[in-house]
């Protein structure tokens, strides 16, 4: 797949503009775009040369996307060299990304929010400091709770959650 078809230039592109808007390396996710539209494994050298990278950006990038667990390292046979894969599926894909968004930002922004409210019940000048983090730790409860309920599900009920919730705003449509 070292030939690029405009529509496939266009997706890794603008994954990459995403990518930037999510906080990640441009390279990272045209590299993740690359690997997700690719339907054989990729080896560092293909794609190195397939984004006109320098190919010490695509090992870096690499390690990163394994550590997040959306790429993963295949052996081809008779090839020593190690390719890489994508996962396929999306939503296993989101809830990877989402569980380690959660560890990186929520989780220690949480700590932190707890903390800081039991430091707080001791300063008698703290109430409106006070207040809005309270408000701020209830939201970041509210949304650990939802993810701990999302990671449960499977992709198969994933799937009929997304459908379901199709169904049911054409049906608020129509009672409308």
């Amino acid at each position: 797949m070292t030939k690029l078809t405009d529509i496939q230039r266009q997706f890794i592109l603008h994954w990459g503009e995403m990518g930037t808007r999510w906080g990640i390396s441009r390279t990272v996710a045209q590299i993740h775009a690359l690997l997700f539209l690719s339907p054989e494994p990729m080896n560092a050298e293909q794609i190195a040369e397939t984004l006109n990278v320098a190919r010490s950006n695509v090992s870096t990038s690499i390690r990163e996307l394994e550590s997040w667990g959306i790429v993963h390292p295949v052996h081809v046979l008779g090839d020593r060299r190690e390719h890489y894969e994508s996962l396929k599926d999306v939503s296993e894909m989101f809830v990877r990304i989402m569980e380690l968004r959660k560890r990186r930002e929520l989780d220690p922004t949480l700590q932190l929010l707890r903390k800081s409210l039991t430091q707080l019940e001791n300063e008698p000048a703290g109430d409106y400091t006070r207040e809005r983090l309270q408000e701020m730790a209830q939201f970041f409860e509210a949304s650990s709770e939802a993810y701990e309920q999302v990671h449960q599900l499977s992709p198969e009920t994933w799937h009929g959650l997304l459908k379901a919730r199709s169904k049911l705003k054409k049906l608020a449509a129509v009672l409308r």
